[in-house]
């Protein structure tokens, strides 16, 4: 199966939406675990929207693409400069990508994430003004 910048681009708003009906049905483990893939996707679509038709991919850089670290594909999709830059002059910016930056993909195996840290990921994420995934969308 191969995936596109589109089909990253909408498995980031399905995997939120997602995220949202787990929490509100008390689903905790489940709905921080989506609301952080949601960021890793949003930040493959922008790492997809760097490549070029036809390019030969850096082995490196596509070897980094793949990983489940948030951190790690901010700088891969040439965002951290940018993010670091938007944050500095926004500090509830900073505030969210410091509550969405310590997911990682181990949390699917958990099984005791709290209402409120369920909560304060998904908001992390999705708010409209200041929310991680409304700031990627800018740049996919």
């Amino acid at each position: 199966m191969t995936m596109n910048r589109g089909d990253l681009q909408n498995l980031a708003k399905l995997r939120v939406q997602e995220a949202q009906a787990l929490f509100d049905v008390g689903l905790y483990d489940g709905a921080y675990y989506l609301a952080g893939y949601a960021v890793e996707c949003a930040m493959k679509a922008c790492i997809a929207k760097q490549t070029q038709e036809y390019d030969f991919p850096d082995k490196e850089r596509a070897a980094d693409a793949w990983k489940h670290d948030l951190k790690e594909l901010r700088r891969v999709a040439g965002l951290a400069q940018a993010f670091d830059k938007a944050a500095k002059d926004d500090p509830p910016l900073q505030a969210n990508w410091d509550i969405a930056k310590d997911w990682n993909v181990k949390s699917r195996y958990e099984i005791a994430t709290t209402r409120a840290k369920a909560q304060d990921v998904i908001e992390a994420v999705t708010d409209k003004h200041k929310g991680i995934l409304p700031w990627l969308s800018v740049h996919w």
